[in-house]
């Protein structure tokens, strides 16, 4: 059931649009072209696809490498130490959490606007990161607070400072959660739709999301089949992503095991 979507959407970049939007369903490409793949590497009049491609790399991976650090940092700061407002800070990630991005997306291009930073990809990056920022710091809160800071101590007590405890011991036990909670950080981000829309006005600064966007017009018929090719080519870079990571994820569990 999970795959026979993705399959669909493989199987529709493959035919003509007038096959698609056909009476008939086909399950295979049984009228193979590669017609949808030239029209959306190139053709059609409209913003390019690499280009797309490459505002949205640059700013998911920015915005993953940044929510993780200071995720971390927060993370392990309401996790191990005890200070005044800790718990009052915990409540407010919880609350952001729950105001909706639509709610906030007047008040964020008129911050943007004022520094100057809309159609760029540091303005793009700034905003992903706030948003990402409360679910990486809820999601780590819970793998450090799993990792009993007995080890820590076990290891300074054989002779480790405190830094080498926590490098040595806590945090191979804490890569699989980084590992996962990026994951989930770089689906975020990448998908997102909503905020590149109001951000990156400008064609050649399109994330991929509104880039597919513009295959849907009012005044023409949807170009479905390169919608699907579109689609497919999106699904690539996290595909790539996932299966590094799945092996740094194994790894990092079994090191972490073997450390504790």
């Amino acid at each position: 059931m999970s795959v026979f979507p993705v399959y669909w959407m493989v199987n529709s970049s493959f035919l003509p649009n007038n096959a698609i939007r056909g009476p008939e369903p086909h399950f295979w490409p049984d009228e193979f072209t590669w017609r949808n793949y030239e029209v959306v590497l190139g053709e059609g009049g409209r913003a390019p696809f690499l280009p797309a491609l490459g505002t949205s790399i640059t700013v998911t991976l920015l915005t993953v490498m940044i929510a993780l650090l200071f995720a971390f940092l927060a993370a392990l700061a309401v996790t191990r130490f005890r200070f005044r407002g800790r718990k009052s800070f915990i409540l407010a990630i919880l609350v952001i959490q729950m105001i909706p991005a639509e709610a906030m997306i007047v008040s964020t291009f008129r911050v943007l606007d004022g520094w100057q930073l809309l159609n760029t990809v540091a303005g793009l990056t700034f905003v992903y990161v706030a948003t990402v920022l409360p679910f990486t710091i809820w999601t780590l809160r819970g793998f450090v607070n799993g990792v009993p800071i007995d080890l820590e101590e076990a290891a300074m007590i054989d002779g480790c400072t405190r830094t080498q405890a926590f490098w040595k011991i806590t945090f191979p036990l804490l890569a699989p959660g980084l590992v996962a909670t990026g994951v989930f950080a770089f689906i975020q981000a990448w998908n997102e739709f909503l905020l590149a829309l109001v951000v990156m006005s400008r064609p050649e600064m399109m994330t991929l999301p509104v880039w597919l966007r513009t295959f849907q017009q009012a005044t023409q018929t949807t170009n479905w089949a390169a919608i699907m090719a579109g689609s497919t080519l999106m699904a690539i870079p996290v595909i790539i992503f996932f299966l590094v990571v799945q092996g740094r994820m194994t790894s990092g569990l079994v090191a972490g095991a073997v450390k504790g």
